[in-house]
């Protein structure tokens, strides 16, 4: 136990350069609190006292304002960075060397019993915002950008963005635990870019074929200029 909790205060360490002295890690950082508070209530839950595990879970949301049921399952290095508004279902599962960010939702789709909620490989990270729904698998090193919101399983080493999520990488990318979001792919501004940049050629190939015949068919075109014999 005490190596699980060592473990847990070195990963703040690991993936928060804010933090400086062991002392404030264990009493200033909540998403600690939660994982601690979380780990006592799955000790609970697997042990059957059901509701005190529940009550505990309860305990631990008025504090931090993360909520981890005690039914979902953990692995160690576990980290919720700026947790406020962390949701982790029943049935979720999450390996080792995990990264989370505000506001990440593991969520199900379904009101039936059994597995309905997200399994979470290991060293990946889960961006600020973040949703993945139902009984999907995120692989092994794979990043969810901020905001996305995932419903179809992830590739190991997959970077994933938007609404709905989808991959814009695999393994072309800087270590896990260097995710900036700012950096990440927005496929929306790319699809605007390239219908701008097929525009741009399209006006420009409509220019020349108006310079070459003297017909021209955009607005901003020259006026075509009229024929002697023609007509006013």
């Amino acid at each position: 136990m005490f190596g699980i909790i060592k473990e847990d205060i070195k990963a703040v360490f690991t993936n928060d350069p804010a933090a400086r002295t062991i002392l404030e890690v264990i009493f200033c950082y909540p998403g600690l609190h939660a994982i601690w508070l979380y780990r006592a209530a799955n000790f609970l839950w697997r042990n059957n006292f059901r509701f005190l595990a529940r009550f505990l879970s309860h305990l631990s949301r008025f504090l931090t304002g993360i909520e981890i049921h005690p039914g979902a399952k953990i692995g160690r290095r576990f980290f919720i960075d700026h947790g406020m508004g962390v949701v982790i279902g029943e049935t979720s599962e999450i390996g080792d060397d995990v990264l989370i960010y505000k506001g990440v939702v593991l969520g199900g789709t379904t009101l039936e019993k059994g597995k309905r909620h997200p399994t979470i490989g290991s060293c990946v990270v889960l961006g600020t915002g973040s949703t993945v729904l139902g009984p999907i698998t995120v692989g092994d090193g794979a990043q969810i950008g901020a905001g996305s919101v995932v419903i179809k399983p992830v590739p190991s080493g997959a970077t994933v963005v938007g609404i709905p999520g989808r991959v814009v990488e695999i393994n072309g990318r800087k270590p896990v635990f260097d995710l900036e979001h700012g950096k990440l792919p927005d496929p929306v501004s790319e699809a605007i870019n390239l219908l701008s940049e097929r525009q741009n050629r399209i006006e420009e190939y409509l220019g020349n074929l108006g310079e070459a015949t003297g017909v021209y068919f955009l607005k901003d075109s020259p006026p075509r200029s009229k024929n002697k014999n023609e007509p006013e």
